[in-house]
């Protein structure tokens, strides 16, 4: 378990991260969501040591990082796949780690298996495209066997096999009950792949629940309904905290209920014989909803470019 209390960080007068509070169960892959400089690559380097909080504290498994007897063990991370020394192969690279945590050649040639590396392991990493070098990043992440892993942008350089099987892998390790926090600018991915998700912006929280119910919330779900008999069912299911709009002049039969789910339309209908042509549950995406909650959050907004016609 990942737990962050109060975690602030400060650069002189600048305030990266301020007071996060959070908890990264087991069992679960949580996304670490945020625009770019929310202060999510500032904050797992504060739980993993390598930045000291101007305040607050974060354990793992109950401890603070540099307490560990053995890192590798008990932590696996990846923050920047690119820090190895070029002249090294993927091999020398991942024994001169297991040498420092007694983990034996056998272990090396396993994750060197798993991340599909075995056949470039005697090849020097300068010659690793963007892609090769993030699994070996993985592949030093898992050497340890750690219950706990920190991943920054793991699918980045990765083809969409490699993507495949980075979402199966981070969802096996969660279902063998380890905790995996994971960071990603890849909404599509984090909604296939976490549970869970924390997401900052600007240095603050701005959530900590659910995917499900983070879309629900954030992302206004609602449900399409075609009835020949539109005005009726909207003034039947009038209440508080729904909202309903239509019909409308051009589509007198179609109404957009927010606040009430399908089943609960339906009886309603079928209560009082209102004949119903659809009911369709409607739900925004996770990228949708994820822009929706940050877009007081961003730092660099661009603006798309007028249209003066076609060029001559």
């Amino acid at each position: 378990m990942i737990r962050a209390y109060e975690l602030t960080k400060r650069y002189g007068d600048t305030t990266v991260v301020q007071d996060l509070d959070f908890t990264v169960r087991p069992g679960t892959v949580t996304g670490f969501l945020g625009p770019n400089g929310a202060g999510k690559s500032t904050t797992m380097r504060m739980l993993l040591g390598l930045d000291a909080p101007t305040r607050g504290r974060s354990t793992i498994s109950g401890h603070a990082y540099a307490t560990h007897s053995a890192p590798l063990t008990e932590v696996g991370a990846l923050l920047e796949a690119r820090s190895v020394h070029p002249g090294r192969t993927a091999f020398h690279h991942l024994m001169s780690l297991a040498h420092t945590h007694g983990i034996p050649r056998s272990r090396v040639e396993h994750v060197l298996d798993l991340a599909g590396l075995t056949a470039v392991a005697g090849k020097r990493v300068k010659g690793f495209s963007l892609g090769m070098g993030q699994r070996l990043g993985i592949a030093a992440a898992l050497l340890g066997d750690p219950a706990v892993l920190i991943l920054d942008e793991p699918v980045n350089g990765l083809d969409p096999e490699g993507v495949l099987w980075m979402r199966n892998l981070l969802r096996s390790l969660a279902a063998q009950g380890r905790t995996v926090l994971v960071s990603s600018h890849l909404m599509s991915e984090m909604a296939l792949t976490a549970d869970h998700l924390v997401i900052i912006g600007r240095g603050r929280l701005l959530a900590d629940t659910t995917v499900a119910d983070f879309i629900a919330t954030a992302g206004g779900a609602s449900v399409r309904v075609r009835t020949p008999q539109a005005p009726a069912l909207h003034g039947l299911l009038q209440g508080p905290g729904i909202d309903i709009t239509g019909p409308t002049g051009t589509e007198p039969g179609e109404l957009e209920v927010r606040g009430a789910d399908a089943a609960h339309i339906g009886r309603i209908a079928a209560a009082h014989a209102i004949p119903l042509y659809e009911l369709t549950p409607r739900t925004a995406s996770l990228e949708q909803a994820f822009m929706d909650l940050t877009q007081e959050s961003v730092e660099y907004r661009i603006t798309a470019p007028e249209t003066t016609g076609a060029p001559a």
